[in-house]
């Protein structure tokens, strides 16, 4: 499951789809309404949003608009907790430590399949975030358990273990 922090604005097309289908299930699992998945690490941070449903909602609503402005049709109903007011949801913290990891585990990604996307990302300063999170200082998230990769896609060696 890869819920990512990044804007959906990043994603090519498998990552914008593979997004949603497993942020629906980060929702089911949220909801209660699956056994799967129930202690996956990446929900953590849902879980601990006073409003886990509301959250994962505003989530889910990113992404549908983002693949609407794309021409895809996501289907919104599926959202079960529509945000009256997203701008009035709690952000969700996560670390610049998180975000850098995920960029360049995104561009690895875009390197390998979709190269034109590659190449427009890379070229940019740095990423935006998904606007349900809130950047704050600090390293990769505790509950992170993709390994670091390098521009080239290569795995990074961790020096602490993990």
């Amino acid at each position: 499951m890869r819920l990512w922090s990044l804007h959906p604005r990043h994603l090519d097309r498998q990552g914008l789809t593979g997004c949603w289908r497993e942020s629906l299930l980060a929702q089911a699992v949220l909801a209660g309404r699956t056994q799967g998945y129930r202690a996956h690490p990446q929900l953590e941070r849902f879980r601990a949003h006073p409003e886990p449903l509301a959250a994962v909602g505003a989530y889910l609503e990113t992404l549908a608009q983002d693949a609407a402005a794309r021409g895809y049709r996501f289907d919104a109903s599926r959202i079960a907790q529509r945000p009256g007011d997203a701008a009035g949801l709690a952000p969700i913290p996560v670390t610049e430590g998180q975000v850098e990891l995920e960029w360049q585990h995104l561009l690895a990604k875009l390197a390998a399949r979709s190269p034109e996307r590659w190449e427009h990302e890379a070229a940019l300063s740095g990423p935006e975030v998904h606007p349900v999170f809130s950047v704050v200082p600090g390293p990769v998230e505790s509950w992170e358990r993709a390994a670091p990769t390098r521009d080239d896609g290569t795995a990074v060696e961790s020096t602490d273990g993990q």
